[in-house]
């Protein structure tokens, strides 16, 4: 099912009120059973398990039968506050006739998990079993255990890391750079997307999220048949591929939600105005269950077993899991061979 609930005025970390938002939602699975809350990563949305004809990014994970069996869990999934699926964001109206587009205010991670906890409030539920999402989706994973310490039981922070480190910011960079040094860009008023910006984005993002060794497995400089020495022509079929990737983007995401969301991971600290990472930790009470991937180029696995021995002291049961795989930070979007079961296990034992 997918319905949305309204929150009122939201007033932002930085003091902005934003009137009247919206934040669109998928939930399925029994009616009174126990709730898992799904958070999505950046360019992902509302629609984790979606439809028969149409899958969700996480369908392969969650379902009738599957690791998160929606037989048994009813799943709820939020589109953030500041995206482009439904929720609030910068193609929402500011009035009748106007768009908010670049005026939308700056949203921060805690933002979007205040927003979904007030949207969660209003649909009657005050606390859920567990609390799962991977990179941008870990970021509020690990937010949520800090400002809503007795809402879930059970936190799956994966592919994440308690802030975002310099290495992962110098990538958002360059996309912010590609956009908005697009032609059609206007400041942010554009009329149609600044196409050309977004999909070298995307492509930026595309390499960032597999590994060196996932990449040179799958293209091993494969040439493309027919490829001539003028400039303009694919001549190796990953050239093919990255171009696709960012031809197909641009039709579903919008550039300043993009830009929007962008600023919310870098802005991402766990410790920011709480004593540093490690004193922010000491507000989890649910048990963490970290998982990482290997090969990851953004949040290598020392990160999350770093903050896993630190919660370790207040929590013992909590614990880190590498996954071995060469799709580095896109692990958790495919394989769930090798992990969902992990999943499946400590839900099942904490149930």
């Amino acid at each position: 099912m997918y319905d949305e609930v309204h929150i009122g005025t939201f007033t932002t970390e930085s003091g902005i009120s934003i009137p009247d938002v919206v934040i669109s939602y998928e939930r399925a699975g029994p009616t009174h059973g126990p709730i898992i809350f799904v958070c999505h990563a950046l360019t992902g949305n509302q629609c984790s398990i979606g439809l028969n004809d149409s899958p969700g990014w996480w369908s392969g994970l969650i379902g009738e039968g599957k690791n998160i069996d929606t037989s048994r869990w009813q799943v709820i999934t939020m589109n953030v506050l500041g995206g482009c699926s439904g929720s609030t964001g910068p193609q929402s109206m500011i009035h009748e006739n106007q768009q908010y587009k670049a005026r939308f205010p700056f949203v921060t991670v805690r933002d979007i998990v205040h927003s979904h906890y007030l949207a969660l409030k209003k649909l009657g539920i005050h606390q859920v079993h567990a609390i799962i999402g991977g990179s941008l989706g870990g970021m509020q994973v690990l937010e949520w255990g800090i400002m809503y310490p007795d809402f879930a039981k059970m936190l799956f922070p994966l592919a994440t890391s308690p802030y975002l480190s310099d290495y992962g910011i110098a990538y958002n960079t360059i996309s912010r750079f590609a956009i908005t040094n697009d032609p059609s860009w206007n400041d942010g008023e554009y009329d149609t997307n600044p196409n050309v910006g977004l999909s070298i984005a995307r492509m930026v993002g595309m390499i960032s999220y597999r590994s060196r060794e996932q990449f040179n497995n799958k293209f091993s400089r494969e040439a493309r048949e027919g490829w001539g020495n003028h400039h303009e022509e694919k001549a190796f079929q990953i050239e093919s591929y990255l171009h696709y990737q960012g031809e197909k983007f641009v039709n579903r995401f919008d550039a300043n939600s993009y830009l929007y969301l962008l600023k919310a991971m870098d802005s991402h600290d766990i410790g920011r105005g709480r004593g540093g990472w490690l004193r922010a930790l000491e507000s989890i009470s649910a048990k963490v269950v970290a998982i990482s991937y290997k090969g990851d180029l953004i949040y290598p696995s020392e990160t999350l077993e770093q903050l896993v021995e630190a919660l370790k002291d207040k929590n013992p049961t909590s614990k880190h899991i590498e996954v071995d795989t060469s799709f580095g930070h896109d692990g958790f979007l495919v394989e769930y061979e090798k992990w969902g079961h992990l999943i499946e296990e400590e839900l099942n034992e904490n149930h």
